[in-house]
């Protein structure tokens, strides 16, 4: 099951009805905005008790093309690793 933007927005206006829709799209852009600039500057976040996401880095290698033999430079690149608490697998694993 995916997960789309406006639903998120749906249920968050369900539960908590105070709040303007049009302030917590602003709200949730914001939130987004900053997770992603975030891993851009190589820094890790911890929402507690829910996930924490870091970024690494694998570092410039040379590999080989497992077809012809041939060594192939692999440049350095960025990956994202993504821990999800024991509580928060838990609850999602659990049958309802």
């Amino acid at each position: 099951m995916s997960v789309v933007k406006s639903d998120l927005i749906k249920q968050l206006a369900d539960n908590y009805p105070n709040f303007i829709k049009k302030d917590l799209i602003r709200l949730f852009e914001i939130v987004v905005n900053e997770i992603q600039d975030a891993l851009k500057r190589g820094e890790r976040i911890e929402l507690r008790d829910v996930f924490a996401i870091e970024p690494r880095v694998q570092k410039a290698r040379v590999s080989r093309n497992p077809k012809t033999n041939e060594k192939v430079n692999t440049p350095e690149k960025k990956a994202i690793l993504f821990k999800m608490s024991k509580n928060w697998a838990k609850n999602i694993n659990e049958k309802k």
